[in-house]
This record gives structure tokens, sequence and C-alpha cells, in this order.
């Protein structure tokens, strides 16, 4: 018989990994969930905790385990490697974390058994083409969160503008407003105006109708506060790490269950293995396998035009990765 149970293994025990196991448990994402991490005891006492509070919460069984726990896992998470600092950019991590994800696919490799793979640690773009260029499994099964939770972020500062006054509208706004980022995760992100919808119009006839100024400037106001919103928590507070648990979660739901759903994730920008494929986000349609399928992108020519230049940039990095990141 075919053990249905789904299970995620989640590589990296600090607080970006403990909040997504967190997520992933009062979600009943998963019925099994597996925290690694080189720091046992902290693992360990991660799932401790996180199972004290599951009476009446669910019944995800979570527990702390190694790399041969990924052998029979239907995703891996990995989060290992360490976070931004105050007035650090993401580029900032890149080799160190780099040298961090190659220990862990060192230990991951006997037992990979091809499940998709999704990346959190950061620079998540870079290092999503650095282990798509070394596991070398179909196109689709190595992805990152990139601007998932950018894409979340932009929505939050829409609603803000456009129901100023109505703070349940505001809470409310992931079912009236549609928006997208796309690009890097990082300081050359991308809103895709061209596809903004609020209550499913587009954006300048929703404001000229209820007198809200939809011009230029409010549009470069609201990709500043957007782009700026993780550092900004970062400063006040030293990290971040729910919104990307929840983004996380939302994302392994989509794999574990099939939905296929349309999310922006970093993913590779080219099919065939090379030397400096980089991966940026863009819409894409996740299920069971990771990425199942990349719809057209409905972008202007200036919209475009950014993104092709943060490819560019994109690639020069992974370059300058050098062999380090070869295929197994």
């Amino acid at each position: 018989m075919v053990n249905q149970t789904k299970k995620i293994a989640l590589i990296g025990a600090g607080f970006v990994g403990a909040s997504i196991a967190y997520s992933l448990v009062l979600d009943q994402t998963a019925e099994t969930i597996v925290l690694i991490d080189l720091d046992r005891t902290k693992a360990k006492a991660e799932v401790d905790d996180i199972a004290h509070g599951l009476e009446g919460m669910g019944n995800a069984v979570i527990y702390e385990g190694d790399y041969s726990d990924c052998a029979d896992s239907d995703l891996l998470i990995v989060t290992a490697g360490r976070g931004r600092k105050a007035g650090e950019s993401r580029r900032d991590l890149a080799d160190g974390n780099w040298q961090i994800i190659q220990q862990v696919l060192t230990s991951l490799s006997p037992y990979d058994n091809g499940c998709p793979i999704l990346m959190i640690t950061n620079p998540v773009d870079l290092l999503t083409a650095a282990v798509n260029r070394w596991r070398g499994q179909p196109f689709g099964s190595v992805f990152g969160s990139g601007c998932v939770l950018d894409s979340s972020r932009l929505v939050r500062c829409i609603a803000r503008m456009v129901y100023r006054q109505d703070p349940q509208r505001q809470a409310a706004c992931a079912r009236t407003i549609q928006a997208c980022v796309i690009g890097e995760h990082g300081d050359a992100q991308i809103p895709l105006w061209s596809g903004v919808r609020i209550e499913g119009q587009a954006p300048a006839d929703y404001c000229a109708a209820h007198g809200i100024v939809w011009d230029a400037a409010a549009r470069q106001r609201i990709a500043q506060e957007t782009k700026k919103m993780g550092a900004a928590i970062i400063q006040a507070k030293g990290r971040t790490h729910f919104g990307i648990a929840a983004c996380a979660c939302r994302i392994a739901r989509a794999v574990l269950h099939d939905e296929q759903i349309t999310l922006s994730v970093s993913r590779p920008l080219a099919e065939q293995f090379s030397d400096a494929i980089p991966a940026l986000s863009l819409p894409s349609v996740i299920g069971r396998k990771g990425i199942v399928s990349c719809p057209p992108v409905l972008w202007n020519h200036q919209e475009q035009q950014a993104f092709e230049e943060s490819a560019a940039a994109l690639r020069e990095q992974l370059k300058a990765l050098g062999s380090t990141a070869q295929r197994r």
C-alpha cells in the first residue's frame, strides 16, 4: 500500500525555520514535519516548544531529525544560513550563505529523492539558481520563495492608500486587491503595475471613481514603501520571520495538495542547464512537482526592460560564485 502521508523536511532551525514549522503545524499543511539543524539541541527545543501547544490545534507529527529523514519527504524547505542585519542588503549574504548551503547539499545528496526544494535562504534568487545548477533535476523542482512576500506587501501598501479610512477593508485586502511583484527579491524588485486590479477594476479607474490620486508619484511612493518594509522591520526588531513563514506555508500547501495556483516565485529563467542561468520571480503555477507551468507575463515595455536588466545583474553575481556551484 502506498503511503499517502504528506511530509515536509525543514532544513534550518533558526527564527525563520522555527516560524515556518510553527505555521505549517497550525495550518495542518502536512501530517509530518521534521526539523533538521546542525545544532540538534536547538532543533529539539524548537520542536518541543511547538509540540507543547498542539493540543486542540491539529494532529501533525513534528520531530527533530537528520538528513536521512529527507529520503521520504514530499517537500524540502531550506532556511539554513544567517539573516540580514540592519543596514545590509540581501546580496551581502551571498558568499557566506552559499558556503552554508553547500554543506547542506553535501549532507542532503545521499537522501535526495527528487522532491521539490523550496529555497528560503537569502539572497534567495542567487541561491535558487545555484541549487538548481547543483541538482540537475527537471525544471521546476528547485524554486524559491522569491517575491511572494513582496507581492503581499504590495497589496497591503495599495490597500492602505485606497482603503485608508476603513481598517476592515484593509485587513481583507487579499480578497479585493490583486497585485504582483516580479524580478529580484531585493532592491531591484519590480511591481507589475499593468496587472494590478482593485475590486476587479484597473487602479486608475477605481481611484478616479473614488476621488483618489493614482499617478506616477503615488505608484513610486507605494513601490518604495514596499521595497523598504523588510529593512524597516529589521531595523526595529532585528529580524523578519513571521511574514516569510506564512508565505512559505502557503507555497507548501500548494505543493503538497497540488493546488495549481499562481504565485510570484523565484525560478530559473531557462529550462536547459547552463553555467549562469539566473533565477528571478515570475508568476508560476505551483503544484505537486514544484513549478508545473509558466503562464505568459502580461507586462509593458518598461516592466520587461527592468526585468531584463535585473536578470543581467543576477547573471553576473551567479558567475561570481564560480565553480563552487557545479552540478553534482
